[in-house]
């Protein structure tokens, strides 16, 4: 078997899970099915199947500023219009709520489905809402957004005298991650400040994700995770998932991206202008336009989009501080406008293959950072919740 047969086989012969993407708001805001073309987007039912995509989390996503004061209610219409697709698409398409979903799904030759909360301050500061999202099939929520909420600080916005900070959770926040270890929803520390996330570690008894995180030390952004995060989280038996965004894995990417800030809020400015007058919510469909435009029309002068190399150089580092056990790959596709050069849509994913088998990872390896580390991960927080039941 050649080199490239090897790779291409492994890919499309492994149970391939992602655990982050934002295209729920495509389907209430748009009112785009995920059987229609991508039109712009990094993923539908087909890039999935090109890509060998078994598995997927949807995060559902409810913007802070448009949504505020009615942040269940959007996070209720997102739940929403997944399983609408879901019952749309049933003949390939199915939720899933277990490992053993995933599984049964992709013995079936079905597209797994499955739901992450981005954002504690979906569950309005109460309990009962979270066990309502649990019920309807979300299984993990990350604790913050770039926003810091009532009980979790966040690390988006830690230099923002005007917010209210608590220094990590509250006491109502190590509750949240308690009820979530009994309820066996993944606690996510994505998004979260560095004393959230150890007192997340102080406080649970269940492995932990970050859904959607890359490695600071390649990457001085706080969204990223230091090596000793992600020893951490290999001593709680958790797992990191690689982002694919180019901010967090470039640094010289992201520090020409930010030069350009004014320029782009005037832009956003401009085209928020329809939905102000109409005293709707701004999509965040609009500003990712405006990102592509941006990107085509002034910013590719000047900036090459970083390659799938360097993203590759974010898998091999977490490998080699966290241990092979501890990676995943969580893309947040259609979370942002661009992505790393070679890796546009989902139909890319098996790149990830090609490159960690080149740099000589095995096949076992392999198939590990595809979806069986997450499935270990979901196995063992599954298992918590029955011990605590």
């Amino acid at each position: 078997m050649n080199e490239q047969a090897s790779w291409h086989d492994v890919h499309f012969t492994s149970l391939v899970i992602d655990g982050h993407v934002d295209t729920p708001q495509r389907f209430v805001d748009e009112g785009w099915s995920f059987s229609d073309p991508l039109n712009g987007g990094m993923l539908n039912l087909a890039a999935a199947g090109e890509g060998g995509l078994g598995a997927q989390f949807f995060a559902i996503w409810a913007e802070p500023t448009e949504w505020r004061g009615r942040f269940a209610h959007r996070t209720l219409e997102l739940i929403d219009g997944l399983l609408r697709q879901i019952e749309k698409h049933s003949d390939t398409m199915a939720l899933g709520t277990t490992a053993h979903d995933i599984e049964l799904a992709y013995e079936h030759g079905k597209f797994c489905a499955l739901m992450g909360i981005e954002g504690g301050h979906s569950i309005e500061n109460s309990l009962a809402l979270l066990r309502i999202y649990y019920d309807l099939g979300v299984r993990y929520m990350t604790l913050t957004w770039s926003n810091t909420n009532e009980w979790a600080d966040s690390s988006g916005d830690l230099d923002d005298a005007t917010v209210k900070h608590h220094g990590g959770l509250t006491e109502f926040g190590r509750d949240v991650v308690r009820e979530m270890n009994k309820l066996g929803m993944m606690v996510d520390v994505s998004h979260v400040s560095d004393e959230t996330f150890w007192d997340v570690l102080r406080t649970t008894r269940s492995p932990i994700i970050a859904s959607h995180s890359s490695a600071r030390a390649l990457t001085n952004s706080l969204r990223n995770l230091t090596d000793e995060q992600l020893g951490a989280i290999a001593t709680n038996n958790g797992i990191v998932m690689v982002n694919f965004y180019p901010n967090f894995i470039d640094d010289a990417w992201r520090e020409a991206w930010a030069a350009t800030s004014a320029t782009r809020e005037a832009l956003y400015a401009e085209a928020e202008k329809l939905y102000r007058a109409q005293g709707a919510p701004v999509p965040y469909a609009a500003h990712l336009e405006v990102d592509r435009r941006f990107f085509r029309e002034v910013f590719s002068q000047q900036q090459e989009r970083p390659s799938v190399e360097i993203l590759l150089d974010h898998f091999d580092h977490v490998i080699k501080v966290a241990g092979i056990d501890h990676v995943g790959i969580g893309s947040d596709f259609d979370g942002f406008a661009l992505t790393p050069a070679g890796m546009e849509t989902a139909a890319q994913l098996p790149e990830i293959t090609r490159g960690l088998m080149e740099r000589g990872y095995t096949v076992e390896q392999v198939r590990k950072v595809l979806g069986e580390n997450l499935l270990r991960v979901m196995r063992a927080v599954e298992a918590e919740s029955e011990r605590e039941g």
